[in-house]
């Protein structure tokens, strides 16, 4: 009997473990956005630092009266805030559980850039990877 204790112990560490790896390797440190909205368009791409709970940002938009930004979940709601105010580059801290969420499935959260006339203005699906502009 303790045999069989042991195995199911082994056994659950070793699952344990491997599940760890899985979760570690679906992380997504570095993630883009193709943004667009109201005839603008731009991209973004943020580097996340889950040890130091800090995600940093670049914004390329040719956008004015940028007022906030904001990742927001499918349902429109705030996951993690970029800054009190709009900053073009910049970092911030993000909630621990936030940023997991934000780097395991990218695809089910939005960035949005508010301006003053228009929450919401411009608007991109996170995807794993840097986004590109595309000049015309």
């Amino acid at each position: 009997m303790q045999g069989r204790t042991m195995m199911v112990a082994i056994a659950g560490a070793a699952l344990a473990i491997g599940c760890g790896a899985a979760r570690a390797d679906m992380m997504h440190p570095t993630l883009g956005a193709k943004l667009s909205g109201m005839g603008e368009h731009g991209v973004v791409n943020l580097t996340a630092d889950a040890s130091k709970h800090q995600l940093c940002w670049t914004f390329d938009v040719m956008t004015t009266g940028i007022t906030a930004a904001s990742i927001r979940d499918t349902a429109g709601m705030v996951v993690a805030k970029l800054g009190s105010g709009y900053k073009a580059k910049s970092c911030g801290m993000v909630a621990t559980q936030a940023l997991d969420m934000i780097e395991t499935k990218p695809g089910s959260y939005r960035i949005w850039l508010d301006t003053k006339n228009h929450p919401g203005d411009l608007r991109g699906t996170l995807f794993a990877g840097m986004a590109h502009m595309n000049h015309m």
